[in-house]
């Protein structure tokens, strides 16, 4: 049975990547996570694949729009898809507990999130301080620095799901300032398929995707994008922003807490069965 509320959560997040270009990764794990329950990493599995078929939509416009620089795409891929594979693979040989696990997830998410609310919140200040030296960075310099990139948010991607969003638009602004910010956008909506694809099969494989929850989500979530994206015409850019990055620090926040919570109460487990 379909619960309208995963329809409706989907809904939602969508109209808020649809508005502000965000990837659902900041908005989806956190609410399956808090709202729903769902265990962090197959909160993170389930979101990668359904931000891998949401993304695939918007790559198809912006590759008919041409508004995609592929060398860009490529050389993020070249370090972000590797980097993916390698991830896992650490995962996999750790072999954590279902508590080791989540803690590893909470904290990478927590580090993700409040770095995606730091580049909505100072993109603009981060690019007047830095546009300048990088227009001066040579072809070779730009490429090795864009692989770089692309194996950060290959890692911080793989565990968490959250990055490939203002993340990376801030990096390809700084790397590419050149380009115009549709080029930028469809660009890093791109490279965002691949990587999300094979993280998302690479969760799978570890058994962390839940294919059920990530129907319903894309039920609400598909017309929830062609609303936000047609809406975002008629709200101020800086409002999305600053709202949005207020939202990701609150549910950081809230995250930290509540692993801080379960830490204690293991730590005190722990002392009382020791004594």
């Amino acid at each position: 049975m379909i619960d309208p509320l995963f329809v409706a959560s989907g809904f939602a997040v969508g109209l808020l990547v649809g508005m502000t270009g965000v990837g659902g990764g900041s908005l989806m794990t956190p609410l399956l996570i808090l709202l729903f329950g769902v265990h962090p990493t197959t909160a993170v599995g389930t979101d990668l694949l359904y931000a891998a078929a949401t993304k695939t939509g918007g790559s198809l416009v912006h590759g008919l729009g041409r508004s995609i620089h592929w060398p860009a795409v490529i050389r993020l891929a070249c370090g972000s898809l590797p980097a993916s594979v390698v991830t896992l693979l650490v995962m996999w040989q750790l072999n954590l507990d279902a508590s080791a696990q989540r803690t590893v997830v909470n904290i990478v998410l927590c580090f993700a999130l409040l770095l995606t609310a730091t580049s909505l919140i100072f993109r603009k200040a981060i690019m007047e301080r830095y546009r300048r030296r990088l227009e001066r960075m040579d072809e070779r310099t730009s490429a090795i620095a864009t692989v770089v990139t692309g194996v950060a948010l290959g890692i911080l991607v793989s565990i968490s799901s959250v990055g490939a969003g203002a993340v990376g638009v801030t990096a390809l602004l700084l790397l590419y300032p050149r380009l115009p910010m549709a080029t930028i956008v469809g660009s890093d909506i791109a490279h965002a398929v691949p990587l999300t694809l094979v993280a998302g099969v690479g969760h799978w494989a570890l058994g962390a995707v839940d294919w059920s929850l990530m129907g319903v989500l894309l039920l609400g979530s598909l017309p929830g994008i062609v609303i936000g994206s047609y809406s975002a015409l008629r709200v101020p850019e800086t409002v999305l922003r600053v709202t949005l990055a207020a939202v990701l620090l609150l549910v950081a926040g809230k995250i930290g807490a509540q692993e801080l919570q379960l830490s204690a109460s293991t730590i005190t487990a722990l002392s009382s069965a020791g004594n």
